[in-house]
C-alpha cells in the first residue's frame, strides 16, 4: 500500500468518526477551508525548490544533541522532511513510511532528518511513538521552515478551532505565534543544491518516499 493510500484510508476513517477518531463532523469544513486558502495563496510555489541552494541549519535533536546540515552533507546526500508535529496523525503516518525505507535511503549513503516546530520533549515522543531510526530536530520558532519558505500563520478561525479541540500549539511548540510549516520533503546534494522537492499545502497529501530513490541514485553516482 502506498503512503497516499494509507493517508486516504486514515482520512476516510477520521471523517466517518470511526473509533478512536471521535472528532465532531463540523470541524472538517473548517479544516478544508483553511487548506483551500493556503493552496490559493500560492505560498507553496514560492518555497525552496529543486535547483535552489538549501538554507543551512543547526538544530538540536530529541536528545539535545546539536545537528548541523553542513556536517551531514559532508557524509552524503541529505533527506529533510518538515512536518507539523507528533499531534498530527498524517505526519506520523508519513514518518513511519520514511522509516520503513530508511535502510534503502542509507544504502545510497544518505542521511535523514525530520524537522518540526515542536519542543524537544515532543520530538522524543515522535521518535518513541513512531519507532524512528533517524533524528527529529526542534525547529525553534519555525525559523528553518521560514528560511525554506514553508512557515505560515494559521487563520483566526482555525486557531479558534484548535483551541476548542485543546490543540494548544503555543504550549506544544513553546511559541505563541500559531504558525506551522507546510509539509515538505527535500533531497539535498553534497554541494548544498536541492535535487528534489515536494511541498504540499494540503497536509493530507504526501509523496511516496520511493519517489526519492532515482534522485538519490543519481546523487550517489555523481558523487
Amino acid at each position: 500500500m502506498s503512503l497516499q493510500d494509507k493517508l486516504d484510508a486514515f482520512r476516510a476513517d477520521f471523517k466517518a468518526g470511526k473509533p478512536p477518531y471521535k472528532a465532531p463532523p463540523e470541524i472538517h469544513p473548517v479544516m478544508e477551508r483553511a487548506t483551500a486558502e493556503l493552496i490559493a495563496s500560492g505560498q507553496a510555489s514560492r518555497a525552496i525548490k529543486a535547483g535552489d541552494r538549501a538554507p543551512q541549519f543547526t538544530l538540536n535533536d530529541q536528545d539535545g544533541n546539536e545537528v548541523a546540515s553542513a556536517a551531514l552533507l559532508k557524509k552524503g546526500p541529505l533527506v529533510i522532511t518538515f512536518y507539523r508535529g507528533v499531534w498530527c496523525p498524517y505526519c506520523n503516518i508519513e514518518l513511519q513510511a520514511i522509516n520503513e525505507v530508511l535502510p534503502e535511503i542509507q544504502r545510497y549513503g544518505a542521511n535523514v532528518v525530520a524537522l518540526s516546530p515542536q519542543t524537544q520533549v515532543n520530538s522524543r515522543k515522535s521518535v518513541r511513538t513512531n519507532e524512528l531510526g533517524f533524528p527529529v530536530l526542534s525547529d525553534v520558532n519555525g525559523q528553518t521552515a521560514a528560511d525554506f519558505g514553508l512557515r505560515f500563520g494559521l487563520p483566526d478561525y482555525l486557531v479558534e478551532l484548535y483551541q476548542n479541540l485543546k490543540n494548544d500549539l503555543p504550549s506544544f511548540n513553546n511559541d505563541p505565534s500559531w504558525t506551522l510549516p507546510m509539509p515538505a520533503r527535500y533531497v539535498v546534494g553534497q554541494d548544498g543544491i536541492v535535487l528534489y522537492s515536494e511541498v504540499n499545502p494540503d497536509y493530507t497529501r504526501r509523496a511516496d518516499p520511493s519517489e526519492m530513490f532515482p534522485v538519490l541514485e543519481k546523487a550517489t553516482a555523481r558523487a
